[in-house]
């Protein structure tokens, strides 16, 4: 029974402690990730010159994918330490709250290598190769690949035993993802299909959604507002299959329209009822 109780009382302070340096070391991840891609994309104007002259080791494709490379190993280890713990915590204590907490971190989406700003870096890396603006030998082993019926999946071997797969079908639709978010919970949708879902029209837009409303997939709450908006994977999906975007983009172009309408018709009607 003490031992018991030993056990307990360890898992109540252990896992507490380790999911917050969990929650500190992926958003430390993000933030850093976010300002590289904001930093790749500066192209004209002031911006532009400000972030680069703030960020003067930074000035080179090859230095940013250098940069990336650093977070993504960053990532990497973090990732495998964690499961070392929890394995080792487990095995020493007699426990199974390690493996309980490993599927714990994927739902609260604080397990690293399922971050939203993770698969905007992969894919940020395969458009600089497609680009050739970068040497090849600075990028880890990423690929784009279609399977039954064209779904596709982006890909990232990170070590010979972690495999990164990212399927790119929304749930929704069911078709690839166009104009791709990601939730919270790190489900990815297209923004028409997540507007819907979240029951705001494309003039709100995500950050205006209920805090009640739902992932679609998982039913976690509150997941919308901080949706990510994933423009890197949006470039490589244009580049991979131009044919389905640009059929795609004309398609949601007229349903874009046909919402902003109905959405100003909505507020006219409200305004002249007063």
């Amino acid at each position: 029974y003490s031992c018991t109780c030993i056990f307990t009382l360890r898992d109540e302070s252990f896992f507490p402690s380790l999911s917050n340096e969990l929650s500190a070391i992926v958003r430390c991840f993000n933030e850093r990730v976010e300002k590289l891609l904001k930093l790749h994309v500066a192209s004209t104007g002031l911006r532009k010159y400000f972030m680069w002259f703030t960020n003067r080791s930074l000035r080179t494709d090859e230095a940013l994918v250098r940069q990336g490379k650093d977070l993504v190993t960053y990532a990497i280890v973090n990732a495998v330490a964690m499961r070392k713990i929890t394995k080792k915590y487990d095995k020493k204590c007699c426990s199974k709250q390690g493996q309980s907490f490993r599927t714990e971190a994927r739902r609260l989406h604080i397990e690293i290598l399922e971050s939203p700003w993770l698969h905007e870096l992969m894919a940020l890396y395969i458009n600089l190769r497609w680009n050739k603006t970068v040497s090849m030998d600075l990028l880890v082993d990423l690929s784009l690949t279609f399977g039954d019926e064209d779904k596709p999946t982006l890909s990232c071997n990170l070590l010979d035993s972690m495999r990164v797969d990212i399927d790119l079908t929304c749930s929704i639709c069911l078709d690839t993802v166009f104009d791709a978010v990601s939730l919270s919970c790190g489900h990815i949708f297209c923004y028409l299909c997540c507007s819907a879902a979240a029951s705001v029209t494309v003039v709100d837009g995500l950050e205006s959604a209920d805090p009640g409303s739902k992932c679609p997939i998982c039913r976690r709450a509150g997941v919308f507002p901080n949706a990510v908006r994933l423009n890197q994977l949006n470039i490589l999906l244009r580049n991979s299959y131009p044919e389905y975007w640009e059929k795609r983009m004309q398609t949601e172009r007229v349903e874009r329209v046909r919402l902003a309408k109905e959405h100003w018709e909505r507020q006219c009607r409200a305004f002249t009822s007063i």
